[in-house]
């Protein structure tokens, strides 16, 4: 039995819980220049392409979650260049520039940070061609280098897209054409190691990157497809209910991949439940993970 989850593993969609389901709606909406994909009595699928990035589940029944504890870091939304990217971050300026909280030179990739209005993660970026990428002994070489985000935006914006978030009162109209995956997700854990022989020993995923106080793990030679990271969180334990991550989900190629890896966590003493065609898991702290095709 193989080991390694297959290269052409991906990220699917995050499924968060929130307390203001039509604030959400219309964060990601209006200012990440997501596309309904669909609606239910409580929940709201975002995305691009016809492919679904978030899932908005209304949970006003559940506390607020603490800053420390277990559960997502953030959502990474890969944008396929940097004039997708440039525009996404220019209606972030325009809308909601007090959620901004950093940015940085990756040398695989470029991305810039925010919170969602309930103080989920959201990371946007676009990654360098793996031709420009540099490994060392396995792992990829990664940094956090200083990016201006004015200077970005002046450079890559494309003169179309600053017309249209300049006159459109949703900031989208022809903007709604633009594509995008989940290229990464961050969580938050209590100890790195313990992740590591999770996500990797146990789940199948390869080590891309260590860094004191994370792991960046991913399948088919990706820079990283999941990272947990204790910087927040060091030492907490099993989540409690709250608001924040919901469901992380990966994406497998063929449903005998979904398959063989259930029975591997199986054989190593991992508790999974079969859901129609996906199996679901937890993580050592409770963070719900579910493999499909």
């Amino acid at each position: 039995m193989s080991e390694l989850l297959p290269g052409e593993t991906r990220m699917g969609r995050v499924s968060l819980d929130v307390a203001d389901l039509d604030a959400l709606t219309a964060f990601y909406r209006d200012v990440l220049l997501l596309d309904v994909q669909g609606e239910r009595s409580a929940e709201v699928d975002l995305g691009r392409g016809g492919e679904t990035l978030v899932t908005l589940r209304h949970r006003p029944d559940l506390p607020k979650g603490e800053r420390r504890t277990a559960g997502l870091f953030h959502t990474a939304i890969l944008h396929p260049d940097r004039a997708a990217l440039a525009a996404t971050l220019a209606s972030v300026a325009l809308s909601t520039p007090q959620l901004y909280t950093g940015a940085g030179d990756h040398l695989v990739s470029q991305a810039f940070y925010l919170d969602d209005p309930e103080g989920n993660g959201v990371e946007l970026y676009w990654d360098r061609p793996r031709t420009q990428w540099r490994w060392n002994q396995g792992q990829v070489v990664m940094d956090t280098l200083h990016i201006d985000p004015n200077q970005f935006i002046g450079e890559h914006l494309t003169d179309d897209a600053r017309t249209l978030l300049a006159t459109d009162p949703q900031r989208r109209g022809a903007l709604t054409g633009l594509d995008g995956t989940v290229g990464h997700v961050h969580l938050k854990v209590g100890d790195a190691e313990l992740a590591k022989q999770f996500y990797a020993g146990l789940l199948g995923f390869e080590v891309t990157a260590e860094v004191p106080g994370a792991v960046f793990v991913s399948a088919g030679g990706y820079h990283h497809h999941m990272a947990m990271n204790t910087w927040r969180s060091a030492g907490t334990g099993l989540r409690a209910p709250g608001l924040g991550l919901g469901r992380v989900d990966i994406t497998l190629p063929e449903q005998n991949e979904v398959e063989r890896a259930a029975a591997r966590l199986r054989d190593r003493g991992v508790r999974t439940r079969h859901t129609g065609a996906a199996v679901e898991l937890d993580d050592p702290w409770g963070n719900l993970v579910r493999l499909s095709v």
